[in-house]
């Protein structure tokens, strides 16, 4: 079985199909219909919801953390040990919640179909704010929790307004009354032991150990790996073809861990994207940047490293990232590990070396190197919440005018994320010119014949792989200059 708290009522499920989601879970079976659909696929923000856990804070202490989520793209298996709080939860004592009153006093809301989705995001968002936050960081915090929120009707400034409105004077609420009682009751509920959820002809398992997960996927080597979903639930959801048996990986601590050594940082597989920004972006800033514009932050809240990697898309926006910077990924089978390159992890188009029951446990990522200069680009029709139509980056070492060593990786030009060889090649033991430049840009043609699809044609995505080293190329030897052009429309 698994148990979750809906905001304060505890939830026990056992026989629920696992393919159901939270979105489905709240309007069927709960009949709580504020949350809408209206995408399914993680787009739009209408369902999106809040999920409060138990972390903990450097100091040791005990803390409860809300991020918003899309339940569109959330299996009720995760909630398993979490607390649930939708926009039905929000209204206290017959008195709107600050949030709520925001939207009406800045006339937010019109048609009101995507209302309860911003809401709930501007929910979210008051809880993580700090008050002593300038208007400026504000501003971009509102921008950023509201991406993955989308609105025909308001044109978006009342909502922007409403933010500011109800982050600027956080008023205390009912869950601030309850957050004691509310850690003490996930403190009671909190798994111990392998959980289930079983209907009879599917299953989802979710285990706490990685030692569980091994032996689980060896018993089951037919189950799905589940981790944010906001891929694997897209086969429910969009191609309704039911998923018989899944494990869930989002309790298992160790692979949730990110740990720094002096020479690479190790990224456990089931860590949420929202939580690699910190430590990818402080070592390179290129990284975190691009991590903003990785889909919603709902989808990052959700989303892990490994799962990015481990779907093996070839437009998935970290793997040439971490492939430019040399980045290994350690899978597991059994008992057994093995490390080898992320660039030697993909085959073909979604193939992998991976073998049956072996699954990524985690990523190791090379610390910054003051001798080489990393950058990233992404090209894409939408700043926000858009799939890479390419995706670049570079790592260049010079020394006395001369390439010592350099790593170009790409997403979106091939079957799969892959070195730039002929263009590294061309680079290599060269002079730091704009000469040397122009012939790995036309070396580029040798490494790549991409495709023509809705989101750019081969012409276009091999000029703009060949302007993004142009591109690093002037701002590496100016760096005063930086003309970051982060999307083409």
């Amino acid at each position: 079985m698994i148990q979750f708290l809906l905001n304060q009522e505890l939830k026990t499920e056992q026989a629920l199909d696992p393919n159901v989601t939270v979105l489905n879970y709240l309007r069927e079976h709960l009949h709580k219909s504020g949350t809408k659909e209206g995408c399914a696929s993680g787009d739009c923000g209408a369902c999106t919801v809040v999920v409060g856990e138990l972390t903990t804070d450097a100091a040791g202490r005990e803390q409860l953390s809300y991020r918003s989520l899309n339940s569109c793209l959330t299996f009720v298996a995760s909630l398993h040990g979490k607390q649930l709080i939708s926009v039905e939860d929000l209204k206290h004592q017959g008195r709107l919640h600050s949030v709520q009153q925001a939207m009406v006093d800045c006339h937010g809301s019109q048609c009101g179909f995507c209302t309860p989705g911003f809401v709930m995001s501007l929910f979210a968002l008051q809880k993580n704010s700090a008050e002593s936050a300038s208007s400026e960081t504000r501003h971009a915090q509102a921008h950023e929790a509201l991406a993955g929120n989308l609105c025909r009707c308001t044109g978006y400034r009342p909502i922007l307004a409403a933010a500011e409105q109800s982050c600027s004077q956080p008023q205390a609420d009912q869950f601030d009354a309850l957050k004691a009682q509310t850690i003490a009751r996930l403190k009671a509920i909190a798994p111990t032991q392998t959980g289930e959820l079983n209907s009879g002809d599917k299953r989802c398992l979710v285990p706490l150990t990685v030692a569980d997960l091994a032996d689980l996927y060896d018993a089951y080597p037919q189950a799905r790996l589940l981790a944010g979903g906001t891929d694997l639930a897209l086969e429910v959801t969009q191609f309704h073809r039911p998923l018989p048996v899944m494990i869930y990986v989002g309790n298992i601590a160790a692979m949730k861990k990110i740990e720094h050594f002096e020479d690479r940082i190790e990224i456990g597989a089931a860590t949420a994207l929202t939580d690699c920004y910190e430590a990818l972006s402080r070592e390179y800033p290129d990284f975190g940047e691009l991590l903003h514009r990785f889909a919603s932050l709902q989808i990052r809240n959700q989303g892990t490293l490994g799962g990015n990697i481990g779907n093996a898309s070839p437009i998935g926006d970290s793997p040439p990232l971490l492939i430019a910077l040399g980045a290994k990924i350690v899978l597991r089978k059994g008992e057994q590990t093995r490390t080898l390159a992320l660039e030697d992890y993909f085959i073909d188009y979604r193939v992998t070396v991976r073998q049956e029951s072996e699954f990524i446990e985690r990523i190791i990522v090379p610390r910054a190197n003051a001798r080489q200069t990393f950058r990233a680009y992404k090209v894409s029709k939408r700043l926000d919440d858009d799939i890479s139509a390419v995706c670049a980056a570079f790592r260049v070492h010079v020394e006395n005018g001369a390439i010592v060593d350099a790593r170009a990786a790409f997403g979106g030009m091939a079957a799969i994320p892959k070195r730039a060889a002929h263009c590294e090649q061309a680079l290599i033991g060269q002079p730091w010119t704009s000469a040397t430049i122009e012939r790995a840009c036309a070396a580029l043609a040798e490494d790549f014949t991409p495709l023509t699809d809705f989101r750019a044609s081969k012409e276009y995505r091999l000029l703009s792989a060949q302007n993004l080293l142009r591109k690093y190329f002037i701002e590496v030897q100016t760096p005063h200059i930086q003309t970051r052009v982060t999307a083409y429309v």
